[in-house]
């Protein structure tokens, strides 16, 4: 009799795919099978790239005259901690009586390639192959994507992108890593009298020192500028309220070269002899020149792909972006999340028309469960799907990480870190089923002789989605009522504030001088550097590369974190575990100096979203995978031959010494 074979990525997914099918078969060494099907599993990669030296033996040995190392064609081979469960899974790929091949490995571009590299090795043929894609593994999801699975050929643009990716991140590591390290590792450990160490690079991880590097410098160059602004507190029967004097158009010292912007003076002195000047005559009094209101909304927040989950943890809970992702994972086996390796904010269509279930299945949820509930019996969820979370154009791979409504039986037997995440993702799924907070503004401008005052207030008014917000752990806090130049207010002095029309006139209680000074650029952590990488564009000028890497970003959902600990663990930056602030090592530095007077474009977005783009078209089938190899081989031979020809190494230590002197005990 005919099987099916089902191929997990992991044994915990096989086992759900198992639970799904109704397979009570007996358990195998490294798979389950009934009568009518077979279920195995990798665990994670099989199959790796085989080093340089597996080539020839003459590249075991780090040589110039080795480079550029680009294969004609790219060897392969099993991992040898796994090659036990490799034998059993090629085994089973070629059983004579497995005729279907269900690949069932996580639906993305890492997944194909694991999937891929095993049938390769494991040269199958003449099989049906069928590609299963889910966004969860709840039973009715994985019954779906087994029902609607499509021939695996389809796939194949997607294929031929991730063996590219690995290619390419493989030649340039492999090729500027000896390059560098031959050239200047050397004169580098000398100068830190240290051990040898190679210089470490990669077409991702080099980008991303680079962006710690320049923000470190930034801020070590940046020079505080004192200014001094002129405020006035106005007299109202409930109380006071300030105004904050600007320069603008109509004022006898607009675009004065003596102003450090509209809103504030270099010097204290001309600050206060304009106070002197609106002093007089006594008692001082303003007249309302304009009072506008208006009510604004804020509507709840997209939901959480990976990045942004990333960020919030790492404020909330101080956790690296790699224990997020550690934590979030865990949630998607328990069946309690769906797919947490997706760029995408948005809920598909299909997604949306299915989300009642979801929600009933958080009212056993004891911490929000009256919330589901209450939407529920409200019906709000039924017009999701013509509102700014449902959009099938924003999303590639998998819609955001929501709740499913299910597995939460196994919820009380996880870490604290756990249960607080899974709250903060219900929560915000919660909340896009809840009208926008409403708040209302109020802007004052006031004159006093010909100067202009101007105040704003922003008061809450209606709470909506906000009511549901914040997490059952969290210390309670008002919502905050005020943005930036905005103040709060309570309800007397609003209804003070609201009485204010065009010609009222108010005294003036005094004017005084508010000194302030300019502040440096915030160091990245670990949570702000995964959203810079995610949105790397603003780094860049070219408007077509800015739209593409704002789609694919410095990395992937799946590979930042470990991008980002990679970096940690070999000593290029440091994390402060108690803040997640990330700052550069001294050897970090030396090797961005080094990189940034050698390959440069190294250390720059322009590179990735090049690249990036590349992979995409690949996988859209608008170029070949011919066409991007000739592209990635001319670029490593053109920046090979022009290192070679440098001799840098000694006016390297300028830069060397000025780094250095930012670190206690360096030379």
């Amino acid at each position: 009799m005919a099987k099916s074979l089902y191929i997990a990525e992991k044994p915990s997914v096989a086992q759900e795919f198992a639970k799904a099918l109704k397979i009570n078969g007996a358990r195998r060494n490294g798979y389950l099978e009934s009568e009518d099907a077979v279920v195995t599993w990798c665990v994670g990669h099989l199959i790796t790239m085989s080093y340089p030296e597996k080539y020839d033996l003459k590249y075991k040995r780090w040589s110039l005259d080795t480079l550029p190392f680009l294969p004609a064609e790219f060897q392969y081979e099993v991992i040898p901690a796994v090659q036990e469960q490799y034998e059993i899974v090629s085994g089973l790929l070629n059983r004579p009586d497995v005729d279907t091949i269900y690949v069932c490995t996580d639906s993305g571009r890492e997944g194909e390639y694991i999937y891929r590299l095993v049938e390769q090795m494991a040269q199958v043929q003449g099989k049906v192959r069928k590609r299963v894609w889910i966004d969860s593994q709840t039973e009715e999801e994985i019954l779906r994507g087994i029902r609607e699975a499509k021939d695996l050929s389809e796939y194949d643009n997607l294929s031929a992108s991730a063996y590219l990716r690995a290619k390419e991140d493989y030649l340039m590591g492999i090729n500027f890593s000896r390059l560098l390290s031959l050239k200047y590792a050397g004169s580098m450990s000398n100068y830190l009298r240290s051990d040898y160490q190679a210089v470490s690079v990669g077409r991702v991880m080099t980008c991303v020192l680079g962006m710690v590097v320049r923000r470190e410098r930034e801020i070590r160059e940046f020079v505080k500028t004192p200014f001094f602004r002129v405020l006035a507190d106005f007299a109202m029967q409930s109380g006071h309220f300030q105004g904050e004097w600007r320069a603008v158009e109509g004022s006898r010292y607009y675009q004065s070269p003596k102003l450090y912007k509209e809103n504030g003076w270099k010097n204290r002195e001309d600050a206060e002899t304009l106070i002197g000047d609106l002093s007089q005559p006594q008692p001082i009094e303003a007249v309302v020149l304009k009072a506008e209101r208006k009510k604004e909304k804020k509507s709840p927040p997209l939901l959480f792909n990976l990045a942004e989950l990333q960020n919030v943890c790492s404020k909330l809970f101080k956790i690296s972006p790699d224990e997020t992702l550690r934590v979030v994972q865990e949630l998607y086996e328990k069946k309690l999340v769906t797919y947490p390796r997706t760029d995408a904010r948005v809920l598909s269509t299909a997604a949306a028309k299915e989300i009642r279930r979801n929600l009933s299945g958080l009212c056993s949820y004891n911490i929000c469960g009256n919330i589901a509930g209450g939407i529920l019996e409200e019906g709000s969820y039924t017009a999701i799907g013509k509102s700014r979370y449902v959009n099938d154009k924003k999303i590639t791979d998998h819609y955001a990480i929501i709740p499913t409504g299910q597995g939460l039986g196994a919820l009380s037997r996880l870490g604290t870190n756990s249960q607080r995440v899974y709250e903060i993702i219900v929560r915000r799924f919660l909340s896009i089923f809840y009208p926008p907070a409403v708040y209302q503004k109020i802007q004052i401008t006031l004159k006093i002789k010909e100067e202009f005052f101007f105040s704003g207030f922003k008061v809450l008014m209606e709470e909506g989605y906000l009511k549901i917000a914040s997490a059952s752990f969290a210390k309670q806090k008002k919502e905050d009522s005020a943005e930036g130049e905005e103040t709060a207010c309570d309800a007397q002095m609003l209804k003070d504030l609201q009485g204010l029309r065009k010609g009222s006139r108010v005294p003036v209680e005094k004017l005084f001088v508010k000194e302030g000074e300019t502040t440096p650029p915030k160091r990245y952590n670990s949570g702000t550097m995964i959203l810079a990488m995610e949105n790397a564009g603003q780094l860049i000028e070219d408007e077509e590369l800015r739209a593409q890497i704002k789609g694919s970003g410095i990395g992937t959902s799946a590979t930042r974190a470990e991008i980002l600990k990679k970096l940690v663990n070999i000593k290029y930056l440091a994390l402060n575990k108690k803040t997640q602030v990330i700052t550069p090592t001294l050897f970090g530095e030396m090797v961005y100096d080094v990189v940034s007077c050698s390959i440069r474009s190294l250390l720059n977005p322009e590179l990735t979203a090049s690249w990036e783009k590349g992979l995409t078209y690949v996988a859209e089938g608008t170029i070949t995978p011919e066409e991007y190899m000739e592209k990635l081989e001319h670029f490593i031979r053109r920046h090979t031959q022009a290192v070679m020809n440098l001799n840098n190494q000694y006016a390297l230590r300028s830069f060397y010494d000025a780094a250095a002197n930012n670190y206690k005990g360096a030379k």
